[in-house]
């Protein structure tokens, strides 16, 4: 396991990171970067074995970052999360520090898996705002305070997943729900889930994001492109949930105009996400 701290920068005080990649690993795939909530460290959670066997699993690495904010009147409100104000930047720098030290170049332009909670995922929705083109897919988990509201086309192409909790605070669970259907109705392909019986923090949330991942890194890595650049997933290709009748169908057939409905890439992501949204098992 690598370190590196990044100066102070505009919008944040510390940054820290460290990074993880599976023993003898060939040339790695992507990053899984986990974003902690707020002013949280989320440097351990590299050790977590729940997302070292995902890396095992899908050749990524992971790497586990620490931001805080200097201090300011409203502490509810995390500055760092504002990506393109230069905390964004400062992972990036961190990426590329760390894949010298691990001496895996490759992972310096690597494409990037977004899992945060609260402010981490906060940080994810902006950061994807910022650089859609190194996105793979991102999480935004129960977070409150958001600076971006109609993201660029470019960002609502990549592939997201919105959690609120239904205990959650009712500020919260709107402004998920309402940046979610904003964004859906531009054509995001995105996906939202309440879970029940949920207050703030991530319960099944994460088995569901891990399985999102999955579905997607496969889709999306181009094998064939020089550059690295990421493949674009056709909506008709994937699956529409219904949030409130708690199903799902082909997206092949068409919602209604008024229909507010979750993107889902894969059958078995729709399935997943419907037994979350029920509050029953996950059938792996």
């Amino acid at each position: 396991m690598d370190d590196v701290s990044i100066a102070p920068g505009p919008n944040y005080d510390k940054a820290k990171f460290s990074l993880w990649h599976p023993e003898d690993a060939g040339p790695l795939h992507a990053v899984v970067v986990l974003m902690p909530g707020s002013n949280q460290d989320g440097r351990p959670d590299v050790r977590d074995p729940f997302w070292q066997d995902f890396a095992r699993r899908n050749n990524v690495a992971l790497m586990g970052c620490y931001f805080t904010d200097a201090p300011h009147d409203l502490a509810f409100i995390e500055n760092y999360a504002n990506a393109a104000q230069g905390s964004g930047q400062a992972l990036l720098d961190a990426l590329q520090a760390l894949s010298n030290r691990a001496q895996h170049p490759e992972l310096a332009n690597a494409p990037l898996l977004l899992w945060g909670v609260s402010a981490g995922g906060e940080f994810n929705y902006e950061f994807t705002a910022w650089k859609a083109e190194r996105v793979i897919g991102f999480i935004v988990n129960k977070g409150g305070i958001y600076f971006s509201a109609l993201l660029p086309s470019a960002a609502r192409r990549v592939p997201g997943l919105f959690y609120s909790g239904e205990l959650d605070l009712d500020s919260r669970k709107r402004v998920i729900s309402g940046l979610f259907a904003l964004n859906r109705r531009a054509g995001a392909l995105w996906a939202f889930a309440e879970e029940p019986n949920v207050s703030h923090d991530d319960k099944r949330s994460r088995e569901l994001a891990a399985i999102f991942f999955e579905s997607v890194l496969p889709l999306r890595l181009d094998a064939s492109s020089s550059e690295g650049a990421l493949q674009p997933l056709d909506e008709g290709s994937g699956f529409l949930g219904d949030p409130v009748r708690m199903t799902f169908r082909p997206a092949t057939e068409e919602a209604t105009e008024t229909e507010l409905t979750a993107w889902l890439p894969s059958e078995r992501v729709a399935r997943a996400w419907q037994a979350v949204v029920r509050g029953e098992p996950i059938d792996r």
